[in-house]
């Protein structure tokens, strides 16, 4: 799994760790991790402390590779940042969206309704016609 992580020194172990800070959910969706998880790197590997770095864990919680975050976090602010993508466009953009549904369902709605009108004075005007052919032929049986 991969994770977003700071490089932290533990003075007490005097070595390097990582402070675990989100993990990839799906493609584009991460979650923020909200208590401290730490994964100690090991006596010999330093790296700068404070560094962002992506991490990917294995199942057993073992670390398969480190790489420095900065080219993913150029990335995001590429993507989304240059053009103004902010949380409150999304939270305007998903009302909107819902409105949209919301209109959709009502337009549905009326469509059905209507359709069943239509349906219901169509067998109307052909129990009329029935009628008025059992009319005409008593008419003309009655002439004969």
């Amino acid at each position: 799994m991969l994770y977003l992580a700071q490089v932290r020194k533990n003075d007490f172990l005097d070595q390097h760790q990582l402070r675990l800070l989100a993990r990839q959910e799906a493609d584009n969706l991460w979650a923020i991790i909200p208590e401290e998880a730490f994964i100690l790197l090991g006596k010999g590997k330093i790296m700068s402390e404070n560094l962002l770095v992506l991490v990917e864990l294995s199942p057993t919680g073992d670390i398969e590779k480190i790489e420095d975050a900065t080219n993913w976090v150029l990335h995001l602010v590429q993507s989304y940042l240059t053009i103004g993508i902010t949380p409150e466009f999304l939270q305007h953009e998903a009302e909107r969206a819902e409105h949209w549904r919301q209109s959709l369902t009502l337009q549905n709605q009326d469509l059905a309704r209507r359709s069943l009108e239509l349906e219901a004075r169509r067998e109307q005007i052909q129990a009329l016609e029935e009628s008025l052919k059992r009319e005409k032929n008593g008419y003309t049986q009655e002439e004969s």
